[in-house]
This record gives structure tokens, C-alpha cells and sequence, in this order.
């Protein structure tokens, strides 16, 4: 059966770390700088792998070279770039296709990757839980099957193929794509995978029905509040100083993938589930955003998002739109959003001022030492109490359990006991509201 550690990585099995050239490609009418933005990112996503970038090539074309995406003549400067610098392993910043990816492993002697495959690689590492571990499979096997004759020797590995079938002597086996046996083993090891993603994806799709259940059942009583924000932003440090939750916490991108939830109190006394999430990136595969659908649902179903951002970083603007991009990919941009500025502990007073004009509305903090943590949660309990309402309501002596709720939560203004049940008026949400519906005597404001 196939197994995640099976396609091709960046990881390397000796000590020494993975010397690595990254390529990137500047098409027309994009901008230089957003380029090397994203190699300088592709360069912090090999350091998190566990590489050493040696070397790094910019090509500036119209469009991409359909047989090799940066053309021939290019093509043979990377390759004697990685001979100059004893090179393992080249990187593309942008999606490879098969036949692309085919014909650069063709032509030069270091294994091939594109950016895509190098996040799921950094996934695979950080993977913790079950269900995490089976999302980022499923990402790989998805990205993968169509990719399995450009990936040579490793085609054995994904599909479980076994050895010893060649199509000449020496008891060798065949290489992909000949005719005969190597090629009954490609069909054997593409239905193999096909299982694999339906088998997973079944499984997923019931952990994600538990979890909805369960949130349900959390959000009946209590609103929820995400985390959202581009990896390494702050999220999950944020969360540590408010909650104590423990969160692994790293310099470095995606150092946490499973989601933690933890409950608080806001300085309201009224308690909220907070919830970190996977951190998000530009150029985030489509796949893996799928394969992490049923995680991701609790972001656009909460009450709230809190959207982090690095202030420190030279363009927040870059990183604000790759989130929104995310966001909109899973529906979530409905939800009501507070951002929140994080990282005022290490630019100066001038960036602060600068930032501060530029986003007006947002709140700045510091995860790190508390610095207007109070005042985001203030914002946070201003915000959610924008979204409920007054409401008058007769709940039946047989609704113990929905009055519990509702004292548990906060939300009794107050209550008299009548002949046919409690009559109650309550600050509710949304989600209080389809509960109460059957019980409502009028809405006050």
C-alpha cells in the first residue's frame, strides 16, 4: 500500500543537509519584486525541510516553455549551476507539469521537485495526528498519480510494485514507460493509488462528519473564534499566551499543522472556544487545501475570525491577500474579521505609525509580551456582541437542559418563572436563535 514517505522529498537520508538550486520564472507583466519575494520564501520553505539553498536562478520569458517551463537554453545554465555547486536537488517555484517535470529530469543529474511537491514534503514532516497524517497522503497521492511516469525509480516505492520484473537480464526492473511488463506494473500502481485517495478520502469525509457533530454541539452553547494567518504570523504563540495551550511554537513555516481548540473568558466573563489553524502560504496547493477541507470547515463556520498578521514584514499586504485568497477557497469570506497586527515588539515607532495608517481598524499586539492582547480581546467581545440580539422567550419546564445552556453561556438577561415555563430574555446569537425558534415570543431589538 502506498505510504506518504514514498514520494519523492526533499529530505535526505545522510547528515549533511540537501544542497538545493531554486528556480524561479518572471512572465510578463508580472512584477521582479513579487519574484523574489516568492524565491526568498521558497528559500525559507527549504530551510524548513531541511536544505541549504546553493544556488538560485531567475528566468524572465513571456510565457512558459511548454516542454521544459524555462526553455532549453536555460535550462542547461541550471544544470551547470548544479554541477558548480555539487547540487542534490533543484526546486521550481511554480507547478510542474508531468511532461516537464519528465523532461528536466531527463536532462539534468539532480532530482527535480517543484514547489508543490516541497510543501507537501514540510507537511509530511509536521503531520502529527491520524487524521493529519492521512490528509496530507491524500494531497500526496492526489498530486502525484498523474506525475507517476516522471518519477522513474520512485514509481516502485509509490505503488508497491515489486522488484525483479525487467525487461532484460540481471533480474532489474523495468523502467516506466517501456512496453510489457514495466508498463502492467504503471496500470497495477495507478488502481493501487486510486484506491488508496477513494479509501482515504471516505475516511476523512467521516472525520470530518464527527468533528462537525461535535462542533455543533460546542457552538450550541459558546461562541468560536479562529485563528487565521499566514504561517508563521504569530497564531499559534497568540494562543499560548491566552490560553497556556501548549502549542508547539517555532521559527520556521508550518511548525504546527493539527488544529488546537482551547476555551476562554473574555473580559465579559462570557466564554468563547478559540481555535489556531494551519497557517497559510502563497501558491498553497489546490489539493492540499481540499485534502484539509474537513479541518479547515471550522474556519468558515466560526462566529469570528482573527486574522494575524506579521507586522514585521516588509509587504503584510502580500501575505493579506494570500490569506483572503485561502479563505475564499473554503467560504469564509462571510465570516466577520478582526486583524490584528502582531509583532509590535520588534519593528520601531516609525513602522508602527506607518502600519497603523495603513490599517486603521486593526488592533497591534504582541503575542510575545502582551502588548494590547487585552485590548484584541475587548475588540473580540465588542465584535461578536454586534452579531446577537435581545429576545423574549417562554421556554417550557421541559427545556432544562436549553435553559442550562444558555445560563452556561452568558446569555440570560433575565428570567421569571410563569405557569407554563420560564420566560426568559436572552442576548443571543445566530446559532442561539435556531434553537430557540420554537420558544421565541418577540424579538426586542
Amino acid at each position: 500500500m502506498p505510504q506518504q514517505r514514498d514520494i519523492p522529498t526533499l529530505r535526505s537520508d545522510v547528515d549533511a543537509k540537501e544542497r538545493v538550486v531554486v528556480v524561479g520564472v518572471q512572465l510578463e507583466g508580472q512584477n521582479g519584486y513579487d519574484v523574489d519575494a516568492s524565491l526568498d520564501e521558497l528559500t525559507a520553505l527549504v530551510a524548513s525541510a531541511g536544505g541549504v539553498v546553493v544556488g538560485r536562478i531567475v528566468q524572465r520569458r513571456a510565457r512558459p516553455d511548454a516542454a521544459t517551463f524555462i526553455g532549453r537554453g536555460k535550462v542547461a545554465e541550471v544544470a551547470e549551476t548544479v554541477k558548480e555547486a555539487s547540487a542534490d536537488t533543484v526546486i521550481f517555484d511554480e507547478e510542474l507539469a508531468p511532461a516537464q517535470l519528465r523532461n528536466l529530469e531527463e536532462t539534468m543529474s539532480s532530482k527535480v521537485i517543484d514547489r508543490t511537491i516541497l510543501i507537501l514534503d514540510i507537511f509530511a514532516q509536521r503531520a502529527t495526528s491520524t487524521e493529519g497524517k492521512k490528509q496530507v497522503e491524500l494531497a500526496q497521492l492526489t498530486y502525484g498519480l498523474p506525475r507517476l511516469r516522471g518519477w522513474g525509480e520512485a514509481l516502485t516505492r509509490i505503488g508497491g510494485a515489486s522488484g525483479g520484473r525487467g525487461t532484460g537480464g540481471g533480474g532489474g526492473r523495468a523502467p516506466i514507460g517501456t512496453r510489457g511488463p514495466g508498463e502492467t506494473q504503471l496500470e497495477v500502481d495507478r488502481r493501487r493509488i486510486e484506491r488508496r485517495i477513494t479509501k482515504l478520502k471516505r475516511e476523512l469525509k467521516e472525520q470530518g462528519k464527527r468533528r462537525a457533530r461535535s462542533r455543533r454541539h460546542r457552538e450550541e452553547r459558546i461562541a468560536s473564534v479562529s485563528l487565521v494567518g499566514y504561517t508563521n504570523a504569530g497564531k499559534s504563540t497568540l494562543l499560548n499566551h491566552l490560553t497556556n495551550a501548549g502549542v508547539l511554537v517555532e521559527d520556521r513555516l508550518f511548525s504546527t499543522l493539527d488544529p488546537t481548540a482551547r476555551r476562554l473568558r473574555l473580559p465579559s466573563r462570557a466564554p468563547i472556544v478559540m481555535s489556531d489553524t494551519v497557517g497559510f502560504i502563497r501558491k498553497l496547493p489546490h489539493g492540499l487545501v481540499e485534502a484539509f477541507q474537513s479541518t479547515l470547515e471550522q474556519v468558515a463556520s466560526a462566529d469570528l475570525l482573527v486574522h494575524v498578521v506579521d507586522a514585521s514584514h516588509p509587504d503584510p499586504d502580500v501575505d493579506i491577500a494570500a490569506v483572503d485568497e485561502v479563505l475564499a477557497e473554503i467560504g469564509a469570506t462571510e465570516v466577520p474579521r478582526l486583524v490584528a497586527l502582531n509583532k509590535l515588539d520588534v519593528i520601531d515607532d516609525g513602522n508602527r505609525e506607518r502600519l497603523i495608517g495603513r490599517f486603521p481598524d486593526a488592533i497591534g499586539m504582541s503575542a510575545v509580551t502582551g502588548e494590547g492582547v487585552d485590548h484584541l480581546l475587548d475588540q473580540i467581545a465588542d465584535r461578536l456582541e454586534r452579531r446577537a440580539v435581545e429576545v423574549d422567550a417562554l421556554l417550557p419546564y421541559t427545556e432544562g437542559q436549553l435553559l442550562a445552556k444558555l445560563h452556561d453561556a452568558g446569555r440570560i438577561v433575565s428570567s421569571s418563572h410563569e405557569e407554563d415555563g420560564v420566560r426568559v430574555r436572552v442576548r443571543a446569537r445566530p446559532s442561539d436563535l435556531h434553537a430557540l425558534h420554537t420558544f421565541l415570543l418577540e424579538r426586542v431589538q
